[in-house]
Protein backbone atom coordinates (compact mmCIF):
# COMPACT_ATOMS: atom_id res chain seq x y z
CA UNK A 1 0.00 0.00 0.00
CA UNK A 2 2.98 2.30 -0.14
CA UNK A 3 2.03 5.61 -1.72
CA UNK A 4 -1.72 5.25 -1.38
CA UNK A 5 -4.18 6.01 1.35
CA UNK A 6 -6.22 3.00 2.44
CA UNK A 7 -9.93 3.18 1.75
CA UNK A 8 -10.76 1.12 4.85
CA UNK A 9 -9.07 0.70 8.23
CA UNK A 10 -9.75 -1.60 11.18
CA UNK A 11 -8.27 -0.74 14.59
CA UNK A 12 -7.91 -3.78 16.86
CA UNK A 13 -7.02 -4.09 20.54
CA UNK A 14 -7.74 -6.63 23.27
CA UNK A 15 -11.30 -5.78 24.31
CA UNK A 16 -12.46 -2.92 22.02
CA UNK A 17 -13.08 -0.97 25.21
CA UNK A 18 -10.33 1.68 25.31
CA UNK A 19 -7.55 1.83 22.72
CA UNK A 20 -9.31 0.84 19.50
CA UNK A 21 -12.47 2.93 20.09
CA UNK A 22 -10.23 5.92 20.84
CA UNK A 23 -8.28 5.37 17.62
CA UNK A 24 -11.49 4.86 15.63
CA UNK A 25 -13.01 8.09 16.94
CA UNK A 26 -9.84 10.12 16.36
CA UNK A 27 -9.46 8.73 12.83
CA UNK A 28 -13.09 9.49 11.99
CA UNK A 29 -12.61 13.08 13.12
CA UNK A 30 -9.47 13.38 11.01
CA UNK A 31 -10.68 11.61 7.84
CA UNK A 32 -14.46 11.95 7.98
CA UNK A 33 -16.11 9.73 5.43
CA UNK A 34 -13.09 9.58 3.11
CA UNK A 35 -11.95 6.34 4.78
CA UNK A 36 -14.20 3.56 6.11
CA UNK A 37 -13.11 3.09 9.74
CA UNK A 38 -14.09 0.45 12.29
CA UNK A 39 -12.72 -1.00 15.51
CA UNK A 40 -12.89 -4.37 17.21
CA UNK A 41 -11.30 -6.47 19.92
CA UNK A 42 -9.89 -9.93 20.15
CA UNK A 43 -12.33 -10.52 23.02
CA UNK A 44 -15.49 -8.61 23.89
CA UNK A 45 -15.20 -6.15 26.74
CA UNK A 46 -17.21 -3.38 28.33
CA UNK A 47 -16.68 0.26 27.36
CA UNK A 48 -14.38 1.88 29.89
CA UNK A 49 -15.78 5.09 31.46
CA UNK A 50 -12.29 6.60 31.72
CA UNK A 51 -11.91 6.30 27.95
CA UNK A 52 -15.26 8.05 27.46
CA UNK A 53 -14.11 10.89 29.72
CA UNK A 54 -10.70 11.19 28.01
CA UNK A 55 -12.36 11.50 24.62
CA UNK A 56 -14.93 14.02 25.91
CA UNK A 57 -11.99 16.24 26.88
CA UNK A 58 -11.12 16.60 23.18
CA UNK A 59 -14.72 16.97 22.01
CA UNK A 60 -15.37 13.38 20.90
CA UNK A 61 -18.27 11.29 22.18
CA UNK A 62 -17.71 7.54 22.32
CA UNK A 63 -20.33 6.91 25.02
CA UNK A 64 -22.57 5.01 22.58
CA UNK A 65 -19.75 2.75 21.36
CA UNK A 66 -20.59 -0.91 21.85
CA UNK A 67 -17.51 -3.14 22.08
CA UNK A 68 -17.40 -6.02 19.64
CA UNK A 69 -15.06 -8.73 18.54
CA UNK A 70 -13.39 -9.16 15.18
CA UNK A 71 -15.82 -12.02 14.49
CA UNK A 72 -18.75 -9.60 14.94
CA UNK A 73 -17.52 -7.27 12.19
CA UNK A 74 -19.77 -7.87 9.19
CA UNK A 75 -17.40 -6.45 6.58
CA UNK A 76 -13.90 -7.92 6.86
CA UNK A 77 -12.62 -6.35 3.65
CA UNK A 78 -10.11 -3.87 5.09
CA UNK A 79 -7.06 -2.43 3.33
CA UNK A 80 -5.25 -1.84 6.60
CA UNK A 81 -5.52 -3.41 10.05
CA UNK A 82 -3.86 -1.36 12.78
CA UNK A 83 -3.18 -3.40 15.88
CA UNK A 84 -2.69 -1.77 19.27
CA UNK A 85 -1.88 -4.76 21.48
CA UNK A 86 0.24 -7.91 21.05
CA UNK A 87 -2.74 -10.27 21.10
CA UNK A 88 -4.49 -8.12 18.50
CA UNK A 89 -1.40 -8.17 16.30
CA UNK A 90 -1.20 -11.97 16.42
CA UNK A 91 -4.90 -12.21 15.57
CA UNK A 92 -4.54 -9.80 12.64
CA UNK A 93 -1.59 -11.72 11.22
CA UNK A 94 -3.66 -14.89 11.48
CA UNK A 95 -6.54 -13.15 9.66
CA UNK A 96 -4.33 -11.98 6.81
CA UNK A 97 -3.64 -15.55 5.82
CA UNK A 98 -7.01 -15.35 4.07
CA UNK A 99 -7.45 -11.57 3.72
CA UNK A 100 -5.51 -9.22 1.49
CA UNK A 101 -4.83 -6.54 4.11
CA UNK A 102 -1.73 -4.80 5.36
CA UNK A 103 -1.08 -4.94 9.11
CA UNK A 104 0.63 -2.23 11.13
CA UNK A 105 1.49 -2.65 14.79
CA UNK A 106 1.23 0.49 16.92
CA UNK A 107 2.28 -0.73 20.39
CA UNK A 108 0.02 0.99 22.90
CA UNK A 109 0.11 0.60 26.68
CA UNK A 110 -3.12 -0.52 28.31
CA UNK A 111 -4.30 2.37 30.52
CA UNK A 112 -6.61 -0.02 32.38
CA UNK A 113 -3.48 -1.29 34.14
CA UNK A 114 -2.75 2.17 35.60
CA UNK A 115 -2.80 2.59 39.36
CA UNK A 116 -2.81 5.57 41.67
CA UNK A 117 -5.19 8.45 42.17
CA UNK A 118 -8.08 9.17 39.80
CA UNK A 119 -5.98 11.96 38.26
CA UNK A 120 -3.02 9.62 37.72
CA UNK A 121 -5.27 7.04 36.10
CA UNK A 122 -6.89 9.68 33.86
CA UNK A 123 -3.43 10.83 32.82
CA UNK A 124 -2.66 7.35 31.48
CA UNK A 125 -5.85 7.47 29.35
CA UNK A 126 -4.97 10.95 28.12
CA UNK A 127 -1.52 9.70 27.18
CA UNK A 128 -2.98 6.88 25.07
CA UNK A 129 -5.43 9.29 23.42
CA UNK A 130 -2.71 11.83 22.66
CA UNK A 131 -0.29 9.21 21.31
CA UNK A 132 -2.97 7.91 18.94
CA UNK A 133 -3.78 11.45 17.82
CA UNK A 134 -0.11 12.22 17.19
CA UNK A 135 0.39 8.98 15.28
CA UNK A 136 -2.67 9.58 13.11
CA UNK A 137 -1.46 13.09 12.33
CA UNK A 138 2.19 12.19 11.71
CA UNK A 139 3.60 12.36 8.23
CA UNK A 140 5.32 8.95 8.23
CA UNK A 141 2.24 6.74 8.05
CA UNK A 142 0.10 6.00 5.02
CA UNK A 143 -3.11 6.97 6.80
CA UNK A 144 -2.51 10.64 7.09
CA UNK A 145 -0.48 12.29 4.41
CA UNK A 146 -0.26 10.10 1.36
CA UNK A 147 -2.41 11.12 -1.61
CA UNK A 148 -5.65 9.28 -2.13
CA UNK A 149 -5.64 6.73 -4.87
CA UNK A 150 -8.03 7.92 -7.53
Amino acid sequence: MAGTRPSSVLFVCGLNAVRSPMAESLARRLFGKTIYIQSAGVRKGELDPFSVKAMEEVGLDIARHRPRTIEEIEDDNFDLIVTLAPEAHHKALEMTRTLAADVEYWPTPDPQLATGSRDQIMESYRSVRDRKSTRLNSSHIPLSRMPSSA
